[in-house]
């Protein structure tokens, strides 16, 4: 992990540990079961144990780490039933944001969702399925952004970083980039014909099929 500038101490030191941890669990760097040790983590980022212990409180509140009785703090596991769990409010929340964006969304913000497709469909035609999750994810965020549903993308912003070691495995798994590339497809079609029914519909189609994919 990068450690650029550390603060020692204060309200920044424990920014700075937080947005490092964070940074490390979202992307695979700290395996879910891994203990954080207060101390070796401490001197990993030159920050005091107590900003590390505020940083983690932190990230407990987000469902990245749970604290664990007598045993300190580690990164939380995820289960199927929660994974499923948390695409159902997903489904929701998602299908919201698809909505208004097939109404806000400029003619500009339709073209890159559109860019985005074509480079999804390269990506499984290419056999590249990491590139099309980063995609995938790329395009979800898209969306978000062009509804304008502030609360809704604050909600899924935790809602996701919860499940980025189920969408890896998803993502890895023979055959499925190729059956959610239509499933996306199918969402920007009705995004960018600006009919917030249709959109949504979609939105939930394809995290339908997500929760299904979990539980295989």
């Amino acid at each position: 992990m990068p450690t650029q500038a550390r603060p020692s101490t204060g309200e920044q030191a424990k920014q700075h540990a937080l947005a490092q941890l964070r940074q490390a669990i979202l992307h695979g760097e700290m395996a879910p079961a891994q203990r954080l040790v207060e101390n070796e983590l401490a001197e990993q980022f030159g920050v005091t144990r107590a900003s590390i212990r505020a940083a983690l409180i932190d990230l407990e509140a987000q469902g990245l780490v749970e604290r664990i009785r007598n045993r300190g703090s580690r990164v939380r596991v995820v289960t199927v039933d929660e994974a499923v769990a948390i695409t159902e409010c997903r489904m929701a929340l998602e299908g919201l944001c698809a909505a208004k964006a097939a109404v806000a969304a400029s003619d500009e913000q339709l073209a890159e969702l559109t860019a985005l497709g074509t480079a999804m469909a390269k990506a499984v035609a290419d056999g590249e399925p990491v590139t099309y999750s980063d995609l995938n994810h790329e395009l979800h965020a898209r969306v978000r952004e062009f509804s304008g549903q502030r609360t809704a993308v604050e909600l899924l912003e935790r809602l996701n970083a919860q499940l980025v070691r189920h969408r890896f495995q998803l993502a890895l798994r023979p055959g499925r980039p190729q059956q959610s590339l239509n499933e996306h497809l199918a969402m920007i079609e009705t995004i960018r014909a600006r009919d917030p029914q249709a959109a949504e519909a979609a939105v939930r189609a394809h995290l339908g099929s997500v929760i299904e994919a979990l539980r295989d």
